[in-house]
């Protein structure tokens, strides 16, 4: 008499947080979904933001719905369960995730692409900060601080922009066009405050000249040297004991790890992201992948930045199913030098790639060409 064979067991795959990388596999899913599996897909927004065109956006150059990802759209698309919650914690020894708004949620299988949070920005209690991210948020967060300044005082306003680096850079440039469209350039002073001797130390010396001489040309006051160490209701003060009044402080400061990241017992790197192996798992729990810049790769660290996360894309979905059908597993290999076109705000991009540097507009043409590209994969709102 034949046995009657068990049918397998149903498994969930639970993609915590919907960045470039886990957006890649809600996209696999719906034309090959994981056989016996369940997609679960958790945000805290019913829209994913593709930060290479936030700057864009910012400057009037894009749409907001022309960087954002119908996330809805994409989990219909993929017969996935789309959840639209906080999450507070992981639970590694119920496999859970726990919510502040909705009901904790079982996987067997997690991929966590939570992404970064600005480094510092919640060391201060102030009304004047606006952190980058979420960048659900950003443009709407920094449009009411700057407009509910009151303009009855009859001084310009003062926007200053925390962070050297090539985000940083991106924000205040663009901010500058943003101001010059709304014609409002007579009324507010941008101000940059970088920690560095100069800004941007990943790109090239001629590259760092360049951004130098369109801050100046734009009036956008450089601080350099100089770590913000305190923050009030209308002030600031550096490191050098300088106090300057302020009505927004735009924080772009480098990668720190998300909340959620402190509140699981996966092992981390010196910086509390997840440490990973280079097939993207826990080093101490292979069961959890961690993408984008909420991991670390450990024995070869690659660059916190939008382009790390699309590369590992392919190499995260081959090696969730492979997981699952527990065959051999891919890794990822990190590049230490990679293709950067920064926004300049004016029609033109900066490319930077080893020691070549050129600002053309074509440098935008195909910045533009190569953001639309991938945004284009995805639904839009």
């Amino acid at each position: 008499m034949n046995s009657v064979r068990k049918p397998p067991t149903q498994k969930a795959i639970v993609l915590l947080g919907i960045g470039h990388t886990n957006a890649h596999v809600m996209k696999q899913w719906a034309d090959r979904p994981i056989a016996h599996c369940d997609l679960i897909c958790i945000s805290p927004f019913p829209v994913a933001t593709y930060s290479g065109m936030l700057p864009g956006t910012l400057g009037e150059q894009f749409t907001e719905e022309e960087m954002q990802i119908d996330l809805r759209a994409m989990a219909d698309q993929a017969g996935a369960t789309l959840i639209i919650a906080k999450s507070t914690s992981i639970d590694l020894d119920t496999n859970q995730i726990h919510f502040s708004d909705h009901v904790p949620v079982s996987f067997d299988v997690l991929s966590i692409g939570v992404g970064s949070m600005p480094a510092g920005w919640n060391e201060h209690e102030s009304p004047l900060i606006v952190p980058t991210k979420p960048m659900q948020t950003f443009l709407r967060r920094l449009s009411e601080r700057i407009d509910c300044v009151d303009d009855s005082k009859g001084t310009n306003k003062r926007v200053a922009i925390v962070g050297g680096g090539v985000a940083s850079i991106e924000i205040a440039l663009c901010l500058h066009e943003h101001l010059r469209k709304q014609d409002r350039l007579d009324r507010v002073q941008l101000d940059l405050f970088s920690r560095s001797p100069s800004v941007s130390d990943e790109l090239n010396a001629k590259s760092q000249e360049t951004i130098l001489r369109l801050l100046a040309a734009r009036n956008i006051q450089t601080h350099f040297n100089s770590a913000v160490t305190e923050i009030g209701d209308d002030s600031l003060t550096t490191n050098e004991g300088v106090t300057l009044p302020f009505d927004a402080v735009v924080w772009a400061t480098g990668a720190a790890p998300p909340t959620i990241l402190h509140q699981t017992q996966l092992d981390t790197d010196d910086r509390g992201f997840v440490a990973t192996s280079e097939t993207l798992q826990s080093l101490s729990h292979q069961h959890v992948f961690s993408v984008g810049d909420a991991g670390t790769i450990v024995r070869n660290p690659a660059p916190k930045a939008g382009v790390t996360a699309v590369r590992q894309s392919p190499i995260l979905w081959h090696n969730l199913r492979a997981f699952v059908a527990e065959t051999p597993l891919k890794r990822f290999r990190s590049r230490k030098t990679f293709l950067k076109i920064l926004n300049t705000g004016d029609g033109k991009g900066l490319l930077d790639y080893g020691w070549f540097s050129f600002h053309a507009s074509w440098c935008w043409t195909l910045k533009t060409w190569i953001d639309r590209r991938f945004i284009r994969q995805f639904p839009s709102p």
